[in-house]
């Protein structure tokens, strides 16, 4: 019984360490990157897809709040991003503010994601509500 004990910690101990640690992190530090829109699931009534500005293409965030943004067309964007943190009721969410402009065509692409949530390493959901239709875009790195 005695050998249980310390066999048991030493377990403990290597999966503990031995994972991944991106969950302590801030989510403004595991956002930076490049990311890649996988799918957007839609649930709800009414309205499709089309007015979403972020459908498909790759984002690249960087630690000063900047980002390039590349779409399926390969036109290329500029903007910025902003996580803020609210409290509503005694749960933590996570907005997502994404602005970006391509100058070469005079396009500007903005979208409030009203949740942000990481679900791995390599993956985060972003949730926008809008009416009775909610929107959920995938990203992978």
């Amino acid at each position: 019984m005695k050998s249980f004990y310390p066999l048991t910690m030493l377990f403990l101990f290597l999966f503990l360490f031995s994972c991944s640690k991106d969950f302590l992190k801030s989510y403004d530090t595991r956002i930076i990157g490049t990311w890649h829109i996988t799918d957007v699931d839609r649930y709800g009534w009414g309205g499709g897809s089309n007015h979403l500005p972020f459908t498909s293409g790759t984002f690249t965030f960087y630690e000063d709040g900047k980002l390039n943004y590349t779409d399926a067309a390969n036109n290329h964007f500029n903007g910025s991003w902003d996580i803020v943190k609210k409290q509503i009721n005694d749960e933590s969410v996570r907005s997502l503010q994404v602005t970006a402009v391509d100058f070469t065509n005079q396009q500007v692409k903005t979208e409030y994601y009203d949740d942000i949530q990481f679900t791995g390493t390599n993956r985060f959901k972003a949730t926008t509500i809008s009416g009775n239709r909610t929107y959920i875009t995938n990203f992978r790195r």
